[in-house]
């Protein structure tokens, strides 16, 4: 009977890890963040300007928590007749300014793991909205898409540093520790496939020389080979799920000589002659005792 191993079964190996029971949907930690973004009430007059100004009369058409927004800013940013310049603003108006933006016009999405964030503003805003989100060092895309300008991240770590510097807390923290677990779970996933195909290929190796072993054994022609190809064999058969490095160790030889010899054993039990395998490096070590060059495989006989 021709000697086996068992074949390994891995089941689901790229199946990704589920989410943890009574988390919260991607869209629910949108919709908590925006709601901690409307929720900011500006101390500083200037600011609450900034964040009016931004928001528009866009704010008053977004969901509850935004309209509401518009509602506390409205009195306070038109009472003194105040405006927005950008070009003489402070940093902060300026973060105001874009969260106002990002409220009436943005929208964040964590589809299959890419977060991607958009303003969808009207064509002429595009280029000048881009051109300030580069002055406070996010530089974003811009494109035209049905008729309406559209300026984009795609950078998760480029999104974080804006909800950031736009005051997102809590609901920033939980969108981070969601993006590292997504990619932790992925990378666990990549190494676990690898290690799955890595075991799928050594077990089929070992599978085909137990195999050669089998035949040359059957034949006789395994003990008129050398000893190094003999004890490789004997080994490979006491330990057939070792690797090529834990064979060589056990055998206290070099990892080549044990690939050479297995190479060999394979070739012969396809080949009746005694040719090496094709491609195969000839080593030019020589024989100890007959001073002839060594075939793939061979060597000077352990002591």
């Amino acid at each position: 009977m021709t000697p086996s191993i068992a074949r390994p079964v891995v089941r689901n190996a790229a199946r990704p890890i589920a989410r943890p029971a009574g988390g919260r949907s991607d869209r629910d930690v949108v919709a908590a963040l925006r709601a901690e973004l409307a929720a900011l009430d500006p101390a500083r007059p200037c600011d609450r300007v900034a964040l009016a100004a931004g928001l528009g009369a866009d704010g008053w058409r977004r969901e509850a928590v935004v309209a509401r927004l518009a509602v506390r800013l409205d009195a306070g940013a038109n009472a003194g007749g105040s405006e927005f310049d950008w070009s003489t603003a402070r940093e902060h108006c300026r973060l105001a300014y874009l969260r106002g933006r990002f409220l009436a016009r943005g929208s964040l999405s964590l589809a299959g793991g890419r977060t991607h964030l958009e303003f969808v503003v009207p064509v002429e805003e595009a280029p000048t909205l881009a051109q300030r989100l580069a002055e406070v060092g996010l530089p974003a895309r811009t494109r035209v898409r049905r008729g309406r300008g559209v300026v984009t991240w795609k950078s998760a770590d480029t999104v974080g540093t804006f909800l950031r510097r736009a005051g997102a807390g809590a609901s920033l923290l939980e969108l981070e520790a969601r993006q590292v677990a997504r990619a932790l779970r992925g990378e666990l996933n990549r190494v676990i496939n690898a290690e799955s195909a890595n075991l799928t290929r050594a077990v089929s190796a070992a599978s085909r020389q137990l195999a050669a072993i089998a035949t040359l054994e059957a034949d006789g022609r395994l003990s008129e080979q050398t000893y190094i190809v003999r004890s490789v064999a004997d080994a490979r058969r006491a330990t057939p799920e070792a690797t090529l490095t834990e064979l060589a160790e056990r055998l206290s030889i070099h990892r080549s000589a044990v690939q050479r010899a297995l190479e060999r054993i394979e070739w012969l039990a396809l080949h009746d002659d005694d040719r090496p395998p094709p491609g195969s490096r000839r080593s030019t070590t020589r024989s100890a005792r007959s001073g002839r060059r060594c075939s793939p495989g061979e060597g000077v006989p352990l002591a």
